[in-house]
């Protein structure tokens, strides 16, 4: 298997294979190929690059229990979609993308306090975030844990909480375009990204049975 997979080989598995898929599986897959195929077009242009990957990851993991009024909340559905990822990785090719390719960015990203929810939340004037430096510090302990016992699930969580606030900063406007303020973050995150969303669409085609939901918009005529 090649090093990185790209839109190119994934898109060969999924013609390959697509007739053993059922049919929500298959337009799941089938739409987050596309959008990392977009991503992959954007060149240098990180901002962009993160933005369709980020497409691309909800196209994946979603279903329709995100849409309805007791949606348990959407990072509380990203546990439970790298639950199914990670059980599924013989390979542990997500465990090498986190301990081995992307340690480095993975742990500074952690360290930035920009892509932490909470400090937002304070700086905003919002009330009971006085405390955010504690919890900051409170998260980076928990995910230093996390990561010296190799849970990956955790550290999958806390990876995807960070990117999460900076999703939301780009798409609601709270950034600007190429800026250098936020720069590290999302050339990071997009490289982040634009490893793992292949990896986790590769391991959804070679698991097509397990339960991976229904996507709340379905092609409707």
């Amino acid at each position: 298997m090649q090093d990185v997979l790209d839109h190119a080989a994934l898109k060969t598995k999924q013609r390959a294979i697509r007739n053993g898929f059922p049919e929500t599986m298959g337009l799941r897959v089938h739409r987050a190929i596309s959008w990392i195929g977009r991503a992959e077009a954007c060149g240098e242009d990180d901002d962009a690059r993160f933005i369709f990957l980020w497409i691309a990851f909800n196209a994946a993991y979603a279903d329709e229990r995100e849409f309805q009024s007791v949606a348990p909340g959407e990072r509380a559905a990203f546990v439970d979609y790298f639950r199914r990822l990670v059980a599924r990785d013989g390979e542990r090719r997500i465990d090498k993308a986190l301990w081995q390719r992307f340690t480095g960015p993975v742990r500074i990203l952690m360290e930035n306090r920009y892509v932490f929810n909470p400090f937002w939340q304070h700086h905003n004037g919002i009330d009971g975030f006085e405390d955010w430096e504690e919890k900051f510090r409170a998260s980076s302990r928990s995910f230093a844990q996390a990561f010296q016992a190799g849970d990956s699930v955790r550290v999958l969580s806390y990876v995807f909480d960070r990117l999460y606030v900076l999703r939301n900063q780009l798409v609601h406007g709270g950034a600007t375009w190429n800026s250098g303020v936020n720069r590290a973050q999302v050339r990071d995150g997009a490289a982040i990204l634009g490893f793992l969303l292949p990896v986790f669409v590769d391991l959804m085609m070679d698991n097509p049975a397990t339960g991976w939901g229904r996507p709340f918009y379905p092609v409707v005529a």
